[in-house]
């Protein structure tokens, strides 16, 4: 059966239907419990952005408030999947990162290698990223470039609540080291949800809109745009094709080769800075693996390479928005 979720309670549909299939299953957060469990306290806050709201009642000793320390939950999480428990750690904003880069990247990203893979480290890191709420420079960046860099990471960016609850769910089940990211301005957004447990497949991306014209790939909340300027374009006559990245380690390199051999044009949205991002890796890729069947140059639609700005105007400025997208597409579409 289906319904329609929002993006915060797929995210907690697949939180508790993994916990009730593997007992190993367990949560790791700051204020996801309440306190941890605070005599009068009969339900948890459920992390600064309520998405484990519920859990706590339902797996007593299983949903666990943390430190303000970063650096000692993500370890401690490292540490409990190689011993055999699937942690799921929120990380309240992606920006924390640099609090607990160490356990992230020099331990679990190599563990499996380092042990000639006799133990997988099945650690599931689910955090919040992205600009537009007046966040200012801490709190409101996109580091998903960052750690797809890392060998030895899977990373997660999906773009809708349907593919949330399935890549939750098969990212929890896998073996090695995931980091599920999940940009804020998607949390109360909708869409149609299956029940029953499902997976989507890492490294798969998902053609959302169909075109002849030219591909343009992107991610996250950028899709939304992206598919808002297909809409504009489409009734200037030309046709976008629409790639949904969903994963960004590992990469569907084929699919976005198929697409742009089809087009002959490509345009990469990502909301992130340009310099060794996303958007600079997809247009080397082709490049390198698709150059004959370009008509035209490789366009970027990207912030510009700076902190995020507090001020109001300048972050809406920083963002990239349907009308960067469209007038990208038609640059590339106009030169023969």
């Amino acid at each position: 059966m289906t319904r329609r979720l929002t993006f915060r309670d797929a995210v907690n549909e697949a939180l508790r239907q993994e916990m009730e299939r593997d007992p190993s299953v367990i949560l790791l957060g700051e204020d996801i419990a309440g306190g941890a469990g605070a005599p009068g306290a009969r339900d948890a806050w459920g992390g600064i952005f309520g998405v484990t709201k519920g859990l706590q009642p339902l797996f007593p000793g299983r949903v666990l408030d943390t430190p303000i320390t970063e650096s000692a939950f993500v370890g401690a999480a490292v540490g409990a999947a190689l011993a055999g428990q699937r942690p799921v750690v929120e990380l309240m904003f992606n920006d924390f990162m640099g609090v607990c880069f160490d356990p992230i990247v020099n331990q679990a990203a190599k563990m499996r290698y380092m042990l000639g893979g006799r133990a997988g480290v099945p650690l599931v890191i689910r955090t919040a990223f992205g600009a537009g709420f007046r966040s200012a420079a801490q709190h409101s960046q996109s580091l998903y470039a960052l750690l797809t860099h890392v060998p030895g990471l899977k990373c997660v960016v999906p773009s809708n609540a349907t593919d949330a609850k399935g890549l939750l769910i098969e990212a929890i089940r896998d073996d090695d080291p995931v980091v599920f990211f999940e940009h804020r301005k998607l949390y109360d957004l909708d869409a149609e949800v299956t029940e029953e447990p499902y997976t989507v497949p890492l490294g798969r991306a998902r053609v959302v809109r169909r075109g002849g014209d030219l591909t343009v790939v992107t991610l996250g909340a950028m899709v939304a745009v992206a598919l808002a300027a297909a809409t504009t374009l489409a009734a200037e006559g030309i046709e976008c094709e629409v790639i949904d990245l969903r994963t960004t380690s590992p990469l569907d390199e084929g699919r976005i080769l198929e697409s742009v051999h089809a087009t002959g044009r490509l345009v990469v949205v990502d909301e992130a800075p340009p310099r060794c991002g996303i958007a600079s890796d997809i247009s080397a890729i082709v490049a390198e693996r698709a150059f004959a069947s370009l008509r035209a140059p490789i366009a970027r639609v990207t912030a510009p390479h700076c902190p995020v700005p507090f001020s109001p105007v300048l972050e809406d400025l920083y963002l990239p928005n349907e009308d960067d997208v469209a007038n990208a597409a038609r640059d590339v579409v106009l030169i023969r």
